[in-house]
């Protein structure tokens, strides 16, 4: 995977102008992860700006596919597993379904998991150097199943990818639908940026939390950056394609020749709310599966099955 993350952030961290609420319900069976409804300042011609907290949790309602429908995922999800095993892919197939959900913009709606990589359009935004490589070995394991929307199709990619290597199993519900127009491009995050930066793309932006910032950048376990592709060299951890938490027991003992820290690595332990994290998922592997797999899921499913 290159250079760049995918993430969120919780109300205590969040800039003056965007308050989410801090504590959401548990999961339950119908809605694992619910998301959250972000405030907004409203403006007023005698008084200054005023954060509404809306403390709403967005119930997931998933759409109703057909058996068919979910004959053909369980199918591609097998062949899935056997091209990333063959071609030693995983990193790059959790690259561009995190790239494919990451343009989601909270506001406008626009953007996210919606098959769109799929476009020249798309591919060509600097963000996604290389991800071509990954469309073109996809494709033919596409072709195979034309049931399958490009959507769900790149976002199970990315969940069977985090399986193969090692990782948590992250929930996968189909129904997503393919949309025609990319988004613009400049929406995912820049490595060379700190935290301020961090939180303004993902936190207001795709509205997740502290929390998933931390626990998607841990997704760096897999995959290394390319100069040509990232202005980056190398990989974050010694075995790139095995999940666990080495991403941040290799961050918090510092830079090593061979292996890499961005300057958006670094920034997780200058942070006073993303370096507790970071502490947590290093000495607790188990807490850092189940964040993460909540985290993905969450970013995989932004603007997806609102109720």
């Amino acid at each position: 995977m290159d250079s760049t993350i995918l993430s969120q952030t919780d109300h205590g961290n969040l800039p003056a102008h965007c308050v989410c609420h801090p504590h959401p319900p548990p999961p339950t069976d119908s809605q694992p992860f619910p998301s959250l409804r972000l405030g907004f300042p409203i403006a007023s011609h005698s008084h200054p700006p005023q954060v509404v907290v809306v403390a709403e949790i967005m119930v997931k309602k998933y759409p109703t596919v057909s058996e068919d429908y979910k004959v053909a995922i369980e199918k591609a999800r097998r062949k899935l597993r056997g091209l990333i095993a063959e071609k030693n892919c995983a990193p790059l197939m959790l690259r561009i379904a995190w790239h494919s959900a990451g343009t989601y913009d909270v506001q406008s709606k626009t953007g996210g998991p919606f098959g769109t990589m799929q476009h020249s359009s798309e591919l060509a935004h600097e963000a996604n150097n290389g991800l071509d490589i990954a469309v073109r070995l996809l494709q033919p394991v596409k072709d195979q199943f034309p049931i399958i929307s490009y959507a769900d199709f790149y976002q199970l990619a990315g969940v069977v990818a985090v399986e193969v290597t090692g990782g948590p199993e992250v929930p996968f519900h189909p129904g997503r639908e393919d949309k025609p127009n990319p988004p613009p491009e400049g929406r995912l995050p820049d490595a060379t940026k700190g935290c301020d930066h961090l939180r303004q793309v993902f936190s207001v932006q795709m509205g997740l939390s502290d929390q998933d910032i931390v626990a998607l950048s841990g997704g760096h376990t897999l995959g290394r950056c390319h100069k040509e592709r990232s202005g980056f060299e190398g990989a974050w951890t010694k075995n790139p394609l095995i999940f666990d938490n080495s991403y941040f027991t290799e961050l918090l003992t510092g830079e090593k020749e061979g292996l890499l820290q961005l300057p958006t690595d670094k920034a997780l332990l200058a942070d006073p709310a993303f370096r507790p994290l970071v502490e947590k998922y290093a000495a607790d592997e188990d807490a850092f599966f189940t964040d993460y797999a909540e985290a993905h899921l969450k970013l995989s499913e932004l603007g997806f099955a609102e109720a």
